[in-house]
């Protein structure tokens, strides 16, 4: 079986995380042994269907999750990591391959909540919500909340400068978030985001409810944002956007990791077959209605949980396939994936009994 190369310069290293949630009918399984690596300059897209479990997954990275949410795995985040990070072999610094996680890395899925609140949020991870004008304070300016922001996080950047590096103008530090369009709403939620100057990002659905012209304005803010050495975790339905701006895509299906694959890779020669069904919906790809429905989170299929909507489905899907490697660079777990590599463990899976 092919073993792809340890990713160097790692600033968020996620390994089997899962989330459960009570529910009248069972627990409702958001998130089901997610893992992935983000490294420094670089923007990874969660994508999937709405409830598949992308923004539960990163709400937990900030300990932002409702009480009685149930929790496992770890998620470490490194603030020392940088794209000039040694990555030597054998190299002992911030964001080598035989370091992972390093002594500065905090699992924020064990941390308290007041590791949290003095040396996460705002400071390590910063977050675009999928609403800015409901995470900002109605009855205060831009400039005074941005200001305020910077104050309790111990910087002294002036306000013009904080709000300059999410490309906000200065003359509308003066407005409410009521006077703001969508895409100077999306910017001062940037500028909140950068205050404390993370070096990871959360993006929320940041383009829901812009138009066209926003929706691209926002992806060039993100992607300078990469270029300049933050890791930034998008979480998007809207395929045509990652394309311009992601590294890597990370689908989900039902709260699980299905497929990851560089970005070219993904849009060109999709693997999984719920992948291939995302693509065909796009409207310029046919715009095919993905057959069925998605599994209730609380009565889960037994194995592959696309099975019943999958043309491809035998007898082995029954089983519940691995995140395996088909790849240097890609992952996915499938029975019959379409696209395969040197890998003894997919050769297997083709072979299995229909």
């Amino acid at each position: 079986m092919s073993t792809p190369p340890e990713p160097t310069n790692v600033a968020l290293r996620v390994r089997d995380l899962s989330v459960r949630f009570p529910g009248r009918d069972g627990p409702v399984k958001a998130v089901t042994g997610a893992s992935f690596d983000a490294r420094a300059g670089e923007c990874v897209a969660l994508v999937g269907e709405s409830g598949c479990g992308k923004s539960v997954l990163t709400a937990s990275l900030l300990g932002l999750l409702p009480a009685g949410a149930e929790i496992a795995g770890n998620a470490w985040i490194d603030p020392a990591v940088s794209v000039d990070s040694a990555t030597s072999a054998g190299s002992t610094a911030s964001g080598s391959t035989a370091s992972f996680p390093t002594t500065s890395a905090i699992d924020v899925l064990a941390a308290a909540e007041r590791v949290l609140r003095d040396r996460v949020r705002g400071r390590m991870v910063g977050l675009v919500p999928q609403s800015p004008v409901t995470h900002v304070t109605p009855v205060r300016t831009i400039g005074s909340q941005l200001a305020e922001t910077l104050r309790e996080l111990g910087q002294d950047t002036p306000v013009e400068d904080a709000a300059a590096r999410a490309h906000f103008p200065s003359d509308h530090l003066d407005h409410y978030p009521h006077e703001l369009s969508g895409g100077l709403a999306q910017r001062a939620a940037t500028a909140l985001a950068l205050a404390g100057e993370p070096r990871l990002l959360l993006a929320d659905e940041p383009t829901t409810s812009l138009d066209q012209p926003l929706v691209e304005d926002t992806m060039r803010e993100l992607r300078a944002l990469v270029d300049r050495g933050h890791t930034v975790v998008l979480v998007t339905h809207d395929l045509t956007a990652a394309a311009t701006v992601a590294d890597r895509i990370i689908v989900m299906y039902a709260g699980r990791i299905v497929e990851t694959s560089p970005t070219a890779g993904f849009f060109d020669a999709p693997a999984h077959p719920y992948s291939e069904a995302l693509l065909a919906a796009l409207p310029e790809r046919g715009f095919t209605p993905i057959p069925g429905l998605a599994p209730e989170l609380t009565r889960l299929p037994s194995g592959c949980a696309f099975r019943p909507r999958c043309s491809r489905a035998t007898s082995a899907c029954t089983e519940s396939p691995t995140l395996d490697s088909i790849a240097d660079t890609r992952e996915v777990a499938c029975w019959h994936p379409s696209h395969t590599g040197p890998n003894e463990r997919v050769e297997e899976r083709q072979n299995a009994p229909s």
